[in-house]
């Protein structure tokens, strides 16, 4: 019986979204491969969801450098019957001033390692005629934003590989989603440096990461395309999709430049 469950990749799995989302598959019984950077947290999370009566295969590989990511793709021995690209990180700051090698490894992160995942795990799914893939956008790939804005760039990228990918295989089978949230109550800032900003001093306007997994899980399940979690969020991207890409940029700038920066009036 435990062979025949469907088994379930998840990447950022030990924090934020991603456990939320790793917990939700545990709990319906799927078969996890969790991965993420530190081998200390997998285990911890591992521990955790084999209590929850199912198998966990934990892998550690630093997704941002691609030689790791393609090393998972040649080590993951199982079926994957559910891949979830989660993996994701920014960095805060003015594009001048923002270091070069870390923008390529979030580029490397947020791009590619979805890319080379979804190009591995997708052919196995088609020759199968079965598969579930979730992809995590965010609002940020609908609307351009300084101070933050090589992020916004690979969301934009996310949400429309996703679309495009979809649509060519619309009749293999295999189903694809965009997770979109919008700011959530994760260690997503901390990592990007961007606890200065505007946009996330305000902690009781975060969305609970737990939420946004329920939101994301039940569009997968379901086959939907694409789903934006949250109402706020629902009501600012159909905005956005009525402004001028720059008036959306400034908006976003007022939003997410440093407290100490902003105007007093």
């Amino acid at each position: 019986m435990e062979n025949q469950r469907k088994t379930a990749l998840i990447t950022g799995a030990t924090n934020g979204i991603g456990y939320e989302l790793a917990r939700l598959f545990a709990k319906d019984k799927y078969n996890l491969i969790i991965v993420a950077r530190t081998q200390a947290e997998l285990d911890s999370k591992a521990a955790e969801f084999r209590q929850m009566g199912v198998e966990v295969t934990a892998i550690a590989k630093d997704l941002s450098k691609m030689e790791e990511a393609q090393a998972l793709c040649s080590e993951v021995a199982q079926q994957v019957d559910v891949l979830v690209n989660d993996a994701g990180q920014g960095v805060y700051g003015l594009f001048k001033d923002t270091d070069l090698q870390r923008e390529l490894d979030i580029i490397h992160l947020n791009i590619c390692a979805t890319v080379i995942l979804t190009k591995h795990f997708v052919k196995q799914m088609a020759a199968r005629g079965e598969g579930k893939i979730l992809n995590l956008g965010s609002i940020a790939g609908k609307l351009p934003g300084p101070w933050q804005a090589v992020y916004h760039a690979t969301k934009a990228f996310v949400l429309s590989f996703t679309t495009a990918i979809r649509e060519e295989m619309k009749d293999s089978g295999i189903t694809f989603t965009a997770l979109v949230p919008g700011v959530t109550d994760t260690d997503f800032f901390n990592k990007a440096g961007m606890n200065d900003s505007k946009i996330v001093q305000d902690k009781d306007a975060m969305a609970n990461p737990a939420d946004v997994a329920q939101d994301g899980y039940e569009a997968l399940m379901a086959g939907d395309d694409r789903v934006i979690s949250g109402f706020k969020n629902k009501v600012q991207v159909s905005a956005a999709n009525l402004m001028p890409d720059s008036a959306v940029a400034h908006t976003m700038n007022m939003q997410q430049q440093p407290v100490d920066e902003q105007p007093n009036n």
